[in-house]
């Protein structure tokens, strides 16, 4: 597989350790952590990203409207979005299908269900 540069987005650091090593297990090591949306976005005017895996209640700038912000932007729109979140209410999961997301998963996840997401999420692109 080509390797993706892969945008962690969380507040946690505990929560971007966990997705950083889930990552590497499943074969996606090129990866970069953000603290929360604007830190996200200044870290995308630096580097360019493949896909971008986003919490949602995150302080300064939630994933909701980091979402739509690329989404509304010309440069950004085409870049997949993966939410990894505890909401896990249906409307929730509407809500962030029509910011734009790509896939969504609910914490916690197994390796295998963020690896396939991915997978999942790179076949539809």
């Amino acid at each position: 597989m080509a390797e993706l540069k892969i945008l962690v987005v969380d507040d946690s650091q505990t929560m971007r350790r966990i997705i950083v090593n889930t990552l590497n297990r499943v074969g996606y090591e090129d990866t970069t952590e953000a603290t929360d949306g604007k830190d996200a976005l200044m870290k995308m005017k630096e580097i360019p990203f493949d896909m971008i895996i986003t919490d949602w209640n995150m302080p300064v700038m939630d994933g909701i409207t980091l979402t739509d912000l690329l989404k509304h932007s010309k440069d950004l729109q085409d870049i997949p979005i993966l939410m990894v979140t505890t909401r896990s209410a249906h409307e929730d999961i509407v809500a962030a299908i029509k910011a734009g997301v790509n896939g969504y998963i609910v914490k916690p996840f197994s390796p295998e269900t963020l690896k396939d997401k991915i997978e999942q999420i790179l076949a539809d692109i």
